[in-house]
């Protein structure tokens, strides 16, 4: 507990000492190096809360005043408005940018369906055939474990999963998968090297499975099916890729 406290003021020291102008603090210690870590999460988690018009060096002085155990400055009845106006600010961008998102991603749709090779599928998933398999290659259904290659990216080209840069291909239950994999994977056959752009109803949706995938992402993979895992093989341990495609 007083290495806690202590690595929060470390924290608090970093921000009211970057506030003032003051050097930098070196992060040389543990403490500085976990202090550090502590106010980058808290920023990072600000950030995805849409709550990035924080006054740092007010939070500063709240944290402060709080490990000093001091008499609060505002009175309850202010904080309790002023949290509110903020959450409402914080819904209101985070509304407008759902709607700025979902035009982005109509737009993108359309014009990569456009794309020359480029099959749109009932559901809306589009996929392209980089390189086919072999004639009578086999094909999985929803209840095989599958072993495969794939690079994830963002629409605008930023790779947040890769098992090909990792060297590492992931065996994975085609059921147990992101709705566009499942989709995906039913209609490869063992050797198929595929673009596939996933619609955001077929991926995550709304949700955000890590910062780096915003929420109503469309997702872009490059997969390669390399292999259907025998019985005895699929009752050992799956992976799961690192993007959290279920």
């Amino acid at each position: 507990m007083k290495r806690n406290l202590l690595a929060a003021s470390v924290a608090l020291s970093v921000l009211t000492l970057v506030g003032c102008g003051e050097k930098e603090p070196e992060l040389e210690t543990s403490i500085q190096q976990a202090s550090y870590g502590i106010g980058l999460n808290m920023g990072e988690s600000l950030l995805q809360d849409g709550l990035d018009d924080i006054d740092p060096q007010a939070l500063a002085l709240g944290m402060q005043d709080a490990l000093e155990q001091k008499e609060p400055r505002v009175g309850e009845e202010e904080l309790r408005t002023a949290f509110t106006e903020l959450q409402t600010r914080a819904e209101e961008r985070a509304a407008g940018l759902v709607n700025e998102t979902l035009e982005a991603n109509k737009k993108y749709l359309a014009e990569n369906a456009e794309r020359e090779g480029v099959t749109t599928t009932e559901s809306g998933l589009q996929y392209e055939v980089i390189e086919s398999a072999e004639e009578g290659a086999p094909q999985p259904d929803a209840d095989d474990v599958v072993s495969v290659h794939y690079e994830g990216k963002l629409v605008d080209g930023t790779v947040f999963d890769s098992s090909m840069s990792r060297g590492e291909p992931v065996d994975l239950p085609v059921s147990g998968v992101i709705p566009g994999w499942v989709e995906a994977l039913q209609m490869m056959r063992v050797g198929d090297k595929w673009k596939v752009t996933i619609p955001s109803n077929l991926a995550y949706g709304e949700r955000s499975p890590s910062p780096v995938i915003p929420p109503n992402s469309v997702l872009v993979f490059d997969m390669e099916l390399l292999g259907i895992q025998s019985e005895e093989e699929s009752e050992m341990t799956v992976d799961e890729p690192e993007a959290n495609a279920e």
